[in-house]
């Protein structure tokens, strides 16, 4: 079967039309893998970007053996280059592009006068430069079809400093949370809507690698909920804020946090 032919089987003559097309980066593990799920089963054709290949590869498959609505894209979010291509093997394969989804991030636990230099400008390189350079090349795209939907998935830590995570990943979700306003602002003549998803501590291999064992029960207890999110809420989430019909909301930030921050 042609690519052209699974990506139109999947809606079928009912529908009538072929199913939009979504990029998700750093989508083969934890909430990236939660995100290109939700789309999926929200009738996307998912390319799984990740600089993990095995891992991208592995993801799609889950979702779709036959590889008819999926797709494994080697992405290094940093390298305009890499985006280029990814836009390219999506359009090959499928011949639209309507959404994308900058979930990849970076993240250390550190004291703040530990850290370096360099590992600030690392985990700038990408959180904030990876969602940049990605929404500027999608644009640009989406622009000559006068649609798209880009979600970027920022974090509470830019929101209230951070708690468990380092000063430069805080730093960096905050300024998120900023490029998804400009981005908003200047892209919705265009029929392109830009939000951000600002999730609290989630129950991730991320979250449990980043908090020690000896804290993870007091951070818990200081949630107003007393629990941990689900990647799933938060995924479904992504995967409404791409969806058709949500084009009267753009520049917003969903607080999905437990209550731990409140306008």
């Amino acid at each position: 079967m042609t690519a052209g032919g699974g990506r139109d089987a999947l809606h079928g003559a009912a529908h009538g039309t072929a199913p939009d097309v979504a990029l998700v980066t750093g989508g083969a593990h934890g909430l990236g893998a939660a995100i290109a799920a939700a789309l999926h089963g929200a009738g996307f054709c998912v390319g799984i970007g990740d600089i993990d290949e095995p891992a991208a590869a592995a993801r799609a498959r889950e979702l779709d053996p036959e590889g008819n609505t999926t797709l494994a894209i080697p992405l290094d979010v940093r390298d305009p280059a890499s985006f280029e291509a990814a836009l390219a093997l999506l359009m090959t394969r499928w011949g639209s592009v309507e959404a994308l989804v900058n979930n990849a991030a970076a993240t250390a636990a550190r004291p703040l006068l530990d850290i370096t230099p360099d590992e600030f400008d690392a985990v700038f390189a990408v959180n904030v430069r990876g969602p940049f350079v990605g929404s500027q090349i999608f644009a640009r795209e989406f622009k000559t079809r006068g649609y798209g939907r880009i979600v970027n998935i920022a974090s509470l830590a830019g929101q209230n400093g951070g708690t468990a995570t380092g000063a430069h990943y805080a730093a960096s979700k905050g300024a998120v949370l900023t490029l998804t306003k400009v981005f908003a602002r200047d892209l919705a003549a265009f029929g392109i809507t830009v939000n951000a998803i600002a999730p609290g501590p989630l129950d991730t291999p991320m979250v449990h690698r980043t908090v020690p064992a000896d804290r993870l029960a007091p951070l818990i207890a200081g949630i107003p909920v007393g629990r941990l999110g689900d990647t799933g809420f938060v995924a479904d989430m992504t995967a409404r804020l791409c969806a058709r019909d949500a084009g009267f909301v753009t520049g917003a930030t969903w607080d999905i946090n437990g209550g731990l921050f409140m306008r």
